[in-house]
């Protein structure tokens, strides 16, 4: 059986790495193809290409040059303006709108003020209140896609439970179940406790969410290729959901550990900001670790196929190919090794907050 699992992982493994060297020979072309249309010869610039494979994107790439124009939807002061990725004609050209004109740079919108002055549309880093994008990008489709994947599963498993009750599980029900059962018996009941019912749905949501996502991602072709879960606003939600669940659920004696500590009344001051920062930082660190985790695993992959390009010889596959094949199998061990990380730290963070005082 592990000959048979290695052996499926390598085929995998080939399989994800001969379309990821065709969607980089194709984009190598097209770059070649614009360079000599524009009569000067632009150097295959591989940073350029990573991290436009593992940024979001107003335009679902289908293959070669086919893709689908998403809609953009923006925010401006003046008032809600719509219309279709496919104005911009790649970033080549600009639009005028109904209150201003809009320019892609980089797949961002930004507002174009004069000749060369832009305003970018806001970010959580940098906000401003003239412009805030709020389209439907890949990682938007990816999701819905992932959601409608859940839906379907366990809706379908559902059933079978209800119509097949007190018999053994087939079909889809079969796989799914030691995988429902694994995180109840070895995610939730040791780290929530008895409690741990009430919160099942939870951990089960966020646990294959993730790990759907993650599988999604290492697919380098429709509908796949989206970096959902290397994209830092999505694991920023993730965790600022186990935050709220852990602080609302929390008890008395949760609280009283933070504010009022079994240490020296005079301690109080220098224990409250420790405990306060211990607050943020679990979640933060549920955020930082999913999101490097996944984006590094992609770096690496495209730095190797990269390789290729980069010395414009074909020799150079002979080694960088099997190192993709490997990372590629290894990917797909830390897809669910990540996915069971998360929702282990969520069980454990809220297992502390419910937890009963003992004497």
């Amino acid at each position: 059986m592990k000959t048979k699992k290695i052996a499926l992982g390598l085929v995998l493994g080939v399989f994800l790495t001969f379309f990821s060297c065709k969607t980089f020979a194709i984009q190598h072309e097209e770059g070649h193809a614009e360079a000599a249309h524009a009569e000067t010869e632009k150097e295959f610039n591989p940073s350029e290409v990573i991290l436009e494979h593992i940024a979001d994107s107003h335009f679902l790439h289908l293959g070669g040059e086919v893709s689908i124009a998403l809609p953009i939807v923006l925010y401006t002061d003046k008032g809600l303006e719509t219309f279709s990725a496919a104005k911009f004609e790649h970033g080549h050209a600009d639009y005028t709108g109904k209150y201003y004109t809009y320019r892609l740079v980089k797949d961002k919108v930004n507002i174009v003020e004069g000749a060369d002055s832009l305003l970018p549309a806001a970010t959580v880093l940098k906000l401003n209140k003239k412009l805030i994008d709020i389209s439907i990008t890949r990682n938007v489709v990816s999701m819905w896609l992932s959601i409608i994947i859940l839906l379907i599963i366990f809706l379908s498993v559902s059933s079978a439970y209800k119509k097949r009750e007190g018999k053994a599980p087939k079909g889809l029900q079969s796989f799914m179940e030691p995988i429902i059962m694994f995180v109840r018996d070895d995610i939730a009941r040791p780290n929530i406790g008895y409690k741990y019912q009430r919160f099942m749905p939870l951990l089960l949501t966020i646990f294959f969410f993730i790990w759907i996502n993650n599988l999604i991602g290492l697919v380098p072709f429709f509908p796949g290729g989206a970096n959902l879960t290397g994209n830092i606003a999505v694991t920023f939600v993730l965790a600022l959901i186990t935050l709220i669940i852990v602080n609302i659920n929390g008890n008395k004696y949760y609280w009283k550990h933070i504010f009022a500590p079994d240490v020296p009344v005079w301690l109080y001051p220098i224990m409250w900001p420790v405990e306060l920062v211990g607050i943020i930082s679990k979640p933060f660190a549920l955020m930082i670790r999913l999101f490097a985790n996944i984006t590094a695993g992609h770096i690496i992959v495209l730095s190797l196929i990269s390789l290729i390009f980069v010395f414009k010889s074909a020799a150079v596959s002979v080694v960088s190919v099997p190192f993709v094949v490997f990372m590629d199998v290894l990917e797909l061990l830390v897809a669910a090794l990540q996915a069971f990380i998360f929702t282990l730290l969520t069980a454990l963070f809220i297992g502390t907050a419910i937890e009963e005082h003992h004497h």
